[in-house]
């Protein structure tokens, strides 16, 4: 097992020690040199700062215990921004509802409400706006390899 795979492991244990099914890791990233390790946590009802130290108390306790990195390092939990993307179909699920900006390989942006998420893709209405005709909300299914990314877009309204 490598570190990554260490690390997330720890934060499920706490993750399942402190009772919270809802919450979730989203990954791991540790810095080319290894000084730095990231958790990005989130939870079906978000997941909070409560929860960001309590998984980085144990994790950063269980790696000195275990002497699994022998250099300094910096471990960083926090809570997926709102400003992410989405990495896991879970996200999608707990994101439904809201307006989202998916990205394509081709390069194509398509912007709407997403609606549903199957093992398949996932359902968004959009605007569609033909020249000379009025613009019409149209549901449009998107398999999970066009996905290339998906953000929640953000409303001020």
């Amino acid at each position: 097992m490598n570190i990554e795979q260490r690390v997330k492991a720890l934060a499920e244990e706490k993750i399942e020690e402190i009772n919270r099914p809802d919450l979730f890791v989203v990954e791991v990233k540790i810095s080319p040199a290894g000084n730095r390790i990231g958790i990005a946590l989130d939870g079906d009802k978000g997941a909070g700062i409560d929860d960001c130290a309590a998984v980085s108390r144990y994790v950063g306790f269980k790696l000195e215990e275990e002497n699994a990195i022998e250099h300094a390092y910096n471990l960083e939990v926090s809570s997926a921004g709102i400003d992410s993307p989405l990495l896991l179909v879970r996200q999608y699920v707990k994101n439904i509802g809201r307006q989202v900006s998916v990205k394509t390989p081709d390069g194509n942006k398509k912007e709407g409400k997403l609606l549903n998420v199957t093992g398949e893709g996932i359902v968004i209405e959009e605007t569609v706006k033909e020249k000379g005709k009025k613009a019409q909300l149209v549901e449009t299914l998107l398999p999970m390899e066009q996905i290339k990314e998906i953000k929640v877009l953000i409303s001020f309204k």
